[in-house]
């Protein structure tokens, strides 16, 4: 089966679907998503949106916001792009206002010159400035656009499709290098069908299910990243992969996040004997940046030898919790955690993709036709470690500079007379060895953790580029002999990004942010986004 759109969004979170709202009206759209719609990063992020609203508010100002982030993210952003972000953070705010997302408000009446909402601050942030819906944000953000999507007659959500490569004019033998459609495999049929669109957006989410422990769904997988390092992208800083501190330690729920909001209102780490230990890694103590924080609880818990590490909010009021946390609260209490009498028992899991697929201020990537937003993109915002909710309005910024761009180039688009050929199944068999999948994945993914996670040394790089090479010659024989599976184009994805981390990891000569080599412990006066050319370049 065929299909054909103006645009092709592949990816349904928060940047995928500000970027289809933001065009429908004047195109065709359709968006594709791996599982259901609401499947992605956006659903589960409890924090919130960072943004300077009203700078009447207190003594909070943009210029504030930027100096945030460029210490977060160790002096490795581009101070262009967080200045172009955080001025039109109101703007994306004020979007998310319109469309109906139940942003929380202060209880009590305030001033004309004061923003109503309730704020709270997050680690790394001067100021309180991050809009939340309680601690589900990131649900109420995806329900609310979900919901507009569906009801605009332009946009079709195909909901069970994976794409598996995108179609460029280099792909098909002829000049340039335009994007001109996908294939996708339709995963309640199982086969494979194809998408014909003068503009395609990459809103895949980012990559941490190259980890064995993350806090992110099972969509994560890196595809975006990979299908347009393959097509010919350029990608940047991929070594820096952030790891959240506080990820619940419980077999029975392995990924919940613990919001860093949490510690906004006051949260403190403890040791298993109950003392505090941030005090002897950073006068910000619990507030300090994610990577500052991961490592420290790294540490402790090597140095000990302990399973994880506690944090404790219980002599907050009860009622303030529940009413401020209450996904937290109940999901704490289903495994027997009262977080209003005991301490959280946490460890840090893989979070978030600070590099991506390279693109400019209108979310352009090297592909004529090809746009990334999102996780999957680098916009050099986050440098080498991410700002506390500076992610989902990251997503609406470019969205929205994406959408504008597509529009002013649509009507100038030719239909393209351009045949794609049919995926060729002819030379393929149904796979009886799906466990060599299986076996590979984990092998992967633990391979990663050992020796590309919060601390590094050069040894444990190149062993783990050894394994990733032996899996990806493996996994390349088994994808040409092999009907595809959604199993097998994740764990070909992930294996190509984990190249692309370790190759990136490899070529930082120092310890910045999120990437802690033992063996280059300083952080160099100066240096910059580290970038890897494709290889079809």
């Amino acid at each position: 089966m065929n299909h054909t759109a103006d645009v092709l969004v592949i990816g349904s979170g928060a940047a995928g679907l500000t970027l289809a709202l933001g065009i429908a009206d004047k195109a065709k759209v359709i968006v594709l998503s791996k599982e259901n719609a609401c499947a992605g990063s956006t659903n589960y992020a409890q924090g919130g949106i960072a943004g300077v609203y009203n700078i009447k508010d207190d003594d909070d100002s943009i210029a504030a916001h930027v100096k945030d982030t460029c210490i977060a993210g160790g002096f490795l952003c581009d101070e262009k792009t967080v200045d172009y972000v955080a001025k039109n953070a109101h703007d994306a705010i004020q979007w998310l206002i319109d469309a109906g997302v139940p942003f929380d408000t202060k209880e009590e009446a305030v001033g004309e010159d004061q923003s109503p909402y309730h704020l709270h601050r997050e680690g790394g942030h001067s100021h309180r400035r991050i809009f939340h819906a309680e601690d589900h944000t990131g649900k109420s953000i995806q329900e609310t656009l979900v919901e507009r999507a569906k009801e605009h007659k332009n946009i079709t959500l195909l909901e069970g499709y994976n794409a598996i490569d995108l179609i460029t004019t280099r792909k098909l033998g002829l000049v340039g290098n335009k994007v001109v459609g996908a294939y996708v495999l339709n995963t309640k049929t199982n086969h494979v069908e194809t998408i014909k669109a003068n503009f395609i957006a990459l809103c895949t989410g980012g990559a941490s299910k190259v980890y064995q422990y993350t806090c992110n769904p099972e969509v994560s997988s890196g595809d975006g990243i990979a299908m347009a390092y393959r097509a010919g992208c350029r990608v940047a800083n991929m070594e820096f992969n952030q790891f959240h501190p506080t990820t619940l330690y419980c077999d029975a729920d392995r990924n919940f996040l613990l919001t860093e909001a949490l510690r906004g209102e006051g949260a403190q780490l403890k040791r298993p004997d109950g003392t505090r230990f941030m005090k002897d890694y950073d006068e910000r103590l619990e507030l300090a940046p994610r990577d500052i924080v991961a490592r420290a609880i790294d540490h402790e818990m090597k140095r000990l030898g302990a399973d994880c590490m506690y944090l404790d909010i219980s002599f907050k009021d009860e009622e303030f919790l529940k009413k401020h946390f209450p996904t937290i609260y109940e999901r704490c209490l289903k495994v027997g955690i009262d977080i209003t009498k005991q301490p959280i028992p946490v460890v840090p899991a893989a979070h978030f993709s600070c590099g991506g697929i390279m693109v400019d201020s209108k979310a352009r990537t090297d592909i004529q036709g090809l746009y990334a937003v999102g996780e999957c993109a680098y916009t050099g915002l986050h440098g080498a470690n991410r700002l506390a909710s500076n992610s989902l309005l990251e997503c609406v910024v470019y969205g929205k500079a994406a959408a504008q761009n597509i529009l002013k180039h649509l009507e100038d688009e030719e239909e393209q007379e351009i045949t794609i050929p049919d995926w060729d199944e002819s030379q393929v068999t149904n796979s009886d060895e799906e466990v060599i999948i299986t076996h590979n994945w984990h092998e992967l993914r633990l391979t990663m953790w050992d020796y590309v996670g919060i601390v590094r040394t050069n040894k444990r790089l190149e062993r783990a580029m050894h394994r990733i090479e032996m899996l990806k010659k493996e996994v390349n024989e088994y994808y040409s002999n092999f009907r595809v599976s959604r199993n097998l184009l994740e764990l070909r994805n992930l294996l190509d990004v984990a190249e692309i981390i370790v190759k990136s990891a490899m070529m930082r000569k120092e310890s910045r942010g999120l990437h802690y080599n033992i063996d280059y412990p300083d952080t160099l006066e100066k240096s910059g986004p580290t970038i890897l050319m494709p290889k079809s370049n």
